[in-house]
């Protein structure tokens, strides 16, 4: 009989047990939005997801790297809610085959480009003697937005032809930004939040801005994603004044 009783007791408890838990409220289930984004984003837009994500019930997951590269890899069917292009051109790309949401397309930022130095070579190099250093760091023209800017601002400088057999190509800005800051190469091109990130390098000058486009950041939503509500939601608050506030302080010159 006692032991009936204990196993009776036992069988209530977890009859109770299991009660109070369905009686608990079951969390919202965390959205997850993916974010394709130029490399010289990354701190600024890390900064930013924090913001988001307290006052939003989600999680944001970002793809950094050239915008060429996150371009193609968007076309090639990769998940992307929301894209952030240092380029207008591989914004068009995806527009031209008609993956943006309507009207969700904005240009957000401007940016720089600035050309930095190794520690070593940081009193040596200035724009009237660049064709006289041994190696040069440029993002890959093709792919890398700020390999662009800096071949046609090389070009229009009258510097490419001494320069060209001297370039090191690099996958994003923050590789120019690693090869300058580790005395592998003696100079490079970047935007100047990379710049400001330097850790040995130092800011030689900055380019005039006659001799490039202007270096402009588009934004959107894209239409395949799974989470549109959300996206749009993310892109209103990059136009808010706390987002406004961080990207400024990485040097951004917000439109």
């Amino acid at each position: 009989m006692k032991r009936f009783l204990i196993y009776a007791m036992l069988i209530l408890l977890v009859l109770f047990s299991f009660s109070a838990c369905s009686d608990t409220p079951q969390e919202e289930e965390l959205t997850v939005l993916s974010v394709s984004a130029a490399a010289s984003l990354t701190d600024a837009l890390t900064d930013i997801a924090a913001l988001f994500e307290s006052e939003h019930n989600v999680k944001i997951e970002f793809n950094f790297g050239s915008s060429g590269s996150l371009k193609t890899q968007i076309l090639e069917g990769a998940p992307c809610d929301v894209f952030i292009s240092a380029s207008k051109s591989h914004m068009d790309a995806l527009e031209e085959e008609d993956l943006l949401i309507e009207d969700t397309r904005e240009d957000l930022i401007r940016n720089t480009l600035t050309l930095i130095a190794s520690s070593e070579k940081m009193n040596d190099i200035t724009l009237a003697n660049l064709s006289e250093v041994d190696s040069i760091a440029i993002g890959e023209p093709e792919s890398v937005p700020a390999g662009q800017y800096a071949f046609d601002a090389l070009t229009s400088l009258g510097l490419w032809d001494g320069l060209e057999s001297k370039v090191i190509y690099a996958k994003d800005v923050r590789a120019v930004l690693e090869y300058v800051d580790s005395g592998n190469v003696d100079c490079g091109v970047v935007y100047l939040t990379d710049a400001v990130l330097l850790k040995t390098g130092a800011v030689v000058e900055n380019f005039p801005a006659d001799s490039h486009k202007p270096i402009v950041y588009p934004v959107a939503a894209l239409n395949e994603g799974d989470n549109q509500e959300m996206a749009v939601a993310f892109l209103e608050f990059l136009k808010t004044d706390d987002a406004k506030e961080i990207l400024e302080s990485y040097s951004f010159d917000v439109i």
